[in-house]
């Protein structure tokens, strides 16, 4: 029996990131990984579905607006398994580099089902059923979350399928209906649509995000119409039928009559479910481990951080929130929770966010200026053609501080990192105004958001 001092049981961007954390602190250490190092992010999300979306806003960008560039193109069309080819081969390269950063860390690598029979042991289970018993005084779960299916309504990966199915079809399918408009469903939407599939979205909240700014959900409402996709929003599914050979999908909008759609794929993309490690009880809150300050579940020895312990279900918290344990773990360091983090969807005009929204920051009665600059009048998005969009500031009273940043628009998911910093150093406005842009870019437009909440934008 190998003895450790921290077992991180899953390979993801909590699992692997805290490993390595542990590993530099010069602890020995073992991660345990059921399928491949990265897990979901980097196999079969965030990083493969980002290659993807590369493909499709290049595709739509020839094909709609390669005129206005110069361009002219006879015969454009594209090759399906390639584009689904290079998604895959993106993943596989960074898997692979996790794995290589194991090996310069020192880390065991340790590939099976981790289950943690009492604290302080861990039995793995390979593929071909072989066991192998570790132990550590302490570990750490980092198990993550698996799509949530509907019920009555089970993936198969053909007709119905999820998230991880729809990066991987072999064949592009002639229509698809997918349920649910959060991050996964939009992004999704957008490349299917670029590419020719009937897209329809369903999403049983008034907007698409409906976590976002209302706003920004609102025009990326009116930029996906122009795209050509459908959405049902104040819609519920109240009916499914799986045909085998494609879905009918019953739904009643808010006030109207049930109608039924039909489609060769139906694509759930509801939300997740959290993956626990068997043998494991923990204190649980709907299903999800509750951890406290330090990230310690109420099995003694035994910490979690990432998806498993709840929202926000995103790779970088669960960087962050890994990194936090276990330095707290190993060192004098006062772990930290989560306070403000960026969310993005990587469609295109991309979005981003971080803080509160205005929607928000009303519900808290707290008093705010909101400052917003449209892309439209960017000297830099005019020179690159991508004119669809806003920044929007949520700014308090009296101070000045940056309480939300809401982006619509190109590199919006790049653009957020400057009013993260903002929120998390405390900076106020006249501080974003105060730091000089380069010009020509688009992060003018976030100094020029800044004045406008106070009448000192210069360009609109």
């Amino acid at each position: 029996m190998s003895k450790y001092d921290l077992i991180v049981i899953g390979g993801g961007p909590a699992g692997y990131v805290g490993a390595i954390r542990a590993a530099q602190l010069g602890k020995k250490v073992a991660c345990v990984e059921k399928e491949r190092a990265g897990g979901t992010c980097l196999n079969w999300g965030c990083i493969p579905t980002k290659s993807l979306l590369r493909n499709a806003e290049l595709y739509r960008l020839m094909q709609h607006h390669g005129g206005d560039f110069g361009f002219s193109f006879d015969n454009l069309s594209f090759d399906w398994s390639k584009v689904i080819g290079r998604s895959r081969k993106v993943a596989d390269r960074l898997a692979g580099g996790i794995e290589f950063l194991f090996k310069k860390n020192k880390i065991d690598y340790v590939l099976g089902t981790g289950a943690i029979p009492e604290p302080g042991k861990v039995v793995v289970t390979d593929s071909n059923g072989g066991n192998q018993s570790l132990e550590a005084d302490h570990v750490l779960v980092a198990t993550g979350c698996k799509t949530r299916e509907l019920d009555g309504f089970p993936i198969n990966g053909r007709s119905v399928v999820g998230s991880s199915d729809a990066m991987v079809m072999e064949r592009q399918p002639k229509d698809i209906i997918i349920i649910g408009a959060g991050a996964i469903g939009v992004e999704f939407a957008y490349f299917f649509n670029a590419f020719g599939t009937k897209v329809t979205l369903v999403e049983m909240m008034p907007n698409i995000l409906p976590v976002e700014d209302s706003d920004v959900s609102k025009m990326l409402e009116r930029s996906f119409k122009k795209q050509g996709l459908e959405m049902l929003t104040s819609t519920k599914v109240v009916g499914t039928k799986d045909l085998g050979h494609g879905v009918e999908i019953t739904v009643e909008p808010e006030g109207g009559e049930a109608r039924t759609l039909s489609a060769e794929v139906a694509l759930v993309a509801i939300g997740v479910a959290p993956v626990l490690p068997e043998g494991f009880a923990p204190e649980l809150d709907r299903g999800y481990i509750v951890t406290d300050e330090n990230y310690a579940t109420s099995v003694p020895g035994v910490y979690a951080a990432g998806d498993i312990i709840g929202p926000p279900w995103l790779a970088h918290v669960a960087s962050f929130e890994a990194t936090q344990c276990v330095e707290g773990i190993f060192t004098d360091h006062e772990p930290r929770k989560v306070g403000a983090f960026p969310g993005c969807t990587y469609c295109q005009p991309q979005v981003a966010s971080v803080g509160l929204t205005e929607r928000a920051a009303g519900e808290k009665g707290l008093d705010f200026k909101v400052g917003q600059f449209p892309y439209q009048a960017s000297g830099k998005a005019q020179a690159v053609g991508e004119t669809e969009g806003f920044i929007k500031l949520i700014i308090g009273e009296p101070h000045g501080e940056i309480l939300g940043a809401h982006i619509l628009g190109a590199e919006a998911t790049e653009l957020i990192a400057e009013l993260g910093l903002a929120i998390e150093a405390e900076l106020t406005y006249e501080d974003i105004e105060n730091t000089i842009h380069a010009h020509p870019t688009l992060s003018e437009m976030v100094h020029e958001a800044a004045g406008a909440a106070h009448g000192g934008a210069v360009h609109i």
